[in-house]
């Protein structure tokens, strides 16, 4: 299969993040291992997309500590990126409005027939701080040693660095630039660019639980937008799978990442986490990147019960 033949694919998690750990890290790295081993698709990045403060989850602490140990934890990556639209939100928002938001936003960012990505734009985003370094965090990795279609879809996941809508005083996250460049003659028309939900095996064992999700909710994620998931400690997700009608209909749209049910960060969790941390458990180590865990020392999170 050519490279313009497969499906160019963007990962998008949402969840608490709460604090976001090397699980959360590996699952991203094993789906992309997977969707490439397919043949079948190319992913291009990865966006973590933490929770509103009101989901009123117990002992989620604000998000700007979890937007900023997300940025942390992926720092040294060169295609995941963290996107706070959802926590800059006046409320919180459904599953289904972040993935249509992040479809709405690729379309018009690559929809468009740009200049130069190396040149920037000389059209400022609405609220984008001027004269300002460039962002702590910005990925300037070379990509000319990828595949001719990846060249150009590189350029996009460039822009996922900047793929964001920032508040004052929080300027290590960027603005995505609409009119930034993306590559001569590079229309969103003349690839297929799918933006598909990851989770875990938790997630996808949620949908089965009644009322917890709107059925036209389900309808979108599953069946328009596609779903990643990554097993966790062992879950039977054929049993999970037959558990719900909706899974069953769109059964073609939901990918099951092989992976090493045996392997270390298949059981790794926030809970687990925080639980090290109140506790002063050394295994805190083997959960969470050591920026990570120097930040909440910093902060002091998590380091009681309530977080």
């Amino acid at each position: 299969m050519t490279q313009h033949a497969q499906t160019h694919v963007i990962l998008l998690s949402c969840g608490s993040f709460n604090p976001i750990t090397k699980g959360h890290i590996h699952m991203f790295e094993k789906a992309r291992e997977y969707l490439h081993k397919t043949g079948r698709f190319i992913v291009i990045g990865g966006i973590i997309s933490p929770v509103h403060d009101s989901y009123g989850k117990p002992g989620l602490v604000p998000s700007k500590h979890r937007l900023t140990m997300c940025q942390l934890a992926v720092q040294s990556s060169d295609w995941i990126r963290v996107d706070p639209w959802e926590c800059y939100q006046q409320t919180w928002q459904t599953t289904c409005s972040v993935l249509e938001h992040h479809r709405d936003l690729m379309k018009r960012v690559t929809g468009c027939i740009l200049s130069n990505v190396n040149t920037p734009s000389s059209t400022p985003v609405i609220g984008q701080p001027q004269n300002q370094a460039p962002p702590i965090y910005q990925n300037h990795n070379n990509v000319t040693n990828k595949p001719t279609a990846v060249k150009l879809l590189g350029k996009v996941s460039e822009s996922l660095g900047k793929m964001c809508c920032v508040r004052p005083n929080m300027d290590r996250f960027t603005f995505i630039d609409e009119n930034a460049n993306l590559g001569p003659a590079m229309r969103y028309e003349e690839i297929e660019l799918r933006i598909l939900l990851l989770c875990g095996s938790d997630l996808l064992e949620s949908f089965c639980i009644p009322g917890l999700w709107k059925d036209s909710d389900m309808e979108v994620i599953v069946g328009d937008f596609g779903i990643v998931v990554v097993p966790r400690d062992g879950a039977d997700t054929e049993r999970i799978m037959n558990h719900s009608s909706v899974l069953r209909k769109h059964k073609d749209n939901i990918i099951m990442v092989k992976d090493d049910v045996n392997h270390p960060m298949s059981i790794v969790s926030s809970t687990k986490s925080r639980l090290a941390l109140q506790h002063g458990d050394g295994h805190v180590v083997e959960y969470l990147n050591q920026p990570v865990i120097d930040y909440i020392l910093q902060t002091q999170l998590y380091i009681t019960a309530s977080g």
